[in-house]
């Protein structure tokens, strides 16, 4: 077993703490294009390249397609990308993120979630990175600064592993983290430049080119290859199946990458998957994700003290969904609430809460699932709330006919 190292406390904002992670991870391209509340992490990279304190070119674009675009051409010419955005930069990403996942190319994207214009706004929800969960990517959500900071590290490891070879989003709130100042313990560059090593690119077989010589998957003069080509109905299913198959393996690595990052840092967030929370003996299960779930802590133990046996459960990786890990721990409880910071318009609950349900579906005695949409545009989820919330999940004793979503928060 590793030894854990000695860290260096940093006041950093979760930006910055992004940014370290970003420049200790030995990223050779990173294509820059400012948005609230992102911007800040590519403005401490410039600094970090113009200072010499990081080897890496930086290409500023002119939008949000072309930064994701630029990264994805590196990392299929064998480089280690980076890039970061937030909301409407996003969207306007929507065409290269199944390109960049279709094509099985690791780059690791930071997402500062922020509520989707109209009206704009510029505050949290999960709106952005809940649109894209079908877009091939492994998602990452982050409970605060210093987990920020662990999951862009393990991210270049996932992306980049001979099993997975897929794009990751790392999520981490808007303003709430990006913009707060929180004590972080930062590893040495030498320990996380070691941990992430060097990337190996993938190497594939083209017998009727090259024999039976492997050769890099990447753009190289000496092995001409197309990459993305047309691909109609005679291979695109195959090929798709090739995803789903990469996403069922990816569970088994995020584990085993969470565990070695436990055993040099001494953190942990539950088994890489779910970060679970007083549920042992728990009666019912809140569920979520994000900033929220830390303050649900302090309810959960605030229940505690008073003798009601609630327990929490924040969902770390939502994609591939840990529909196992939700089906253990449900089901020997009473009920269960799922926290949703994003609306799916015209479905019967937010995102998260029809992927609980349906984990659940096939328990033989499974608990009531109560839906909860929150906190749209960055509007404030306190303890006042959570607790009642609470209450309603404590005392629900049957799945209604209709799933019930309650809207805390709104007038």
């Amino acid at each position: 077993m590793a030894k854990v190292v000695q860290q260096k406390m940093m006041s950093l904002n979760g930006d910055e703490a992004v940014a370290w992670a970003a420049k200790q991870s030995n990223v050779d391209v990173v294509a820059a294009f400012p948005i609230t509340p992102q911007t800040i992490i590519m403005e401490r990279i410039a600094e970090f390249i113009h200072d010499g304190e990081m080897d890496a070119e930086i290409i500023r674009v002119e939008s949000e397609h072309s930064a994701l675009s630029a990264s994805w051409g590196a990392a299929v010419a064998g480089a280690r990308a980076f890039t970061a955005t937030a909301a409407n930069g996003l969207a306007l990403m929507w065409e290269i993120l199944y390109i960049v996942s279709s094509t099985r190319t690791p780059v690791v994207m930071a997402i500062v979630n922020r509520a989707l214009s109209g009206p704009i706004n510029i505050h949290c929800d999960h709106g952005d990175s809940m649109g894209a969960r079908d877009s091939g990517w492994i998602q990452i959500y982050s409970e605060d600064a210093q987990e920020a900071y662990d999951n862009v590290i393990q991210a270049f490891r996932i992306s980049e592993h001979e099993d997975v070879l897929l794009p990751v989003m790392v999520m981490l709130d808007g303003f709430l983290i990006s913009h707060t100042m929180q004590n972080v313990q930062i590893l040495p560059d030498e320990v996380v430049s070691d941990f992430v090593g060097v990337r190996k690119v993938a190497k594939i077989k083209l017998p009727e080119f090259y024999g039976d010589k492997e050769i890099p998957f990447m753009l190289n003069p000496k092995y001409p290859i197309s990459i993305g080509p047309l691909d109609l109905y005679d291979y695109y299913f195959e090929h798709k199946m090739q995803q789903i198959e990469a996403m069922r393996r990816a569970p088994n690595v995020i584990r085993q990458v969470h565990k070695e990052y436990a055993e040099i840092s001494g953190r942990s967030y539950g088994d890489g998957m779910l970060d679970p929370y007083k549920v042992d003996d728990a009666d019912a299960l809140i569920i979520g994700i994000g900033s929220t779930m830390g303050t649900l802590k302090a309810v959960v133990d605030e229940f505690r003290e008073e003798g009601k046996k609630l327990g929490s459960v924040r969902i770390r990786i939502f994609r591939p969904f840990p529909a196992d890990e939700i089906r253990k721990l449900a089901s020997g409880v009473s009920s269960v609430g799922v926290l949703d910071r994003s609306a799916s318009f015209g479905a019967e609950g937010g995102p998260l809460f029809l992927e609980v349900r349906s984990a659940l579906y096939s328990l033989r005695d499974r608990p009531p699932v109560l839906g909860y949409i929150y906190g749209l545009g960055g509007r404030d989820m306190p303890p006042k709330l959570l607790k009642k919330i609470a209450e309603e999940v404590l005392s629900a004793k049957e799945e209604p006919e209709k799933p019930k979503i309650a809207f805390p928060g709104v007038r």
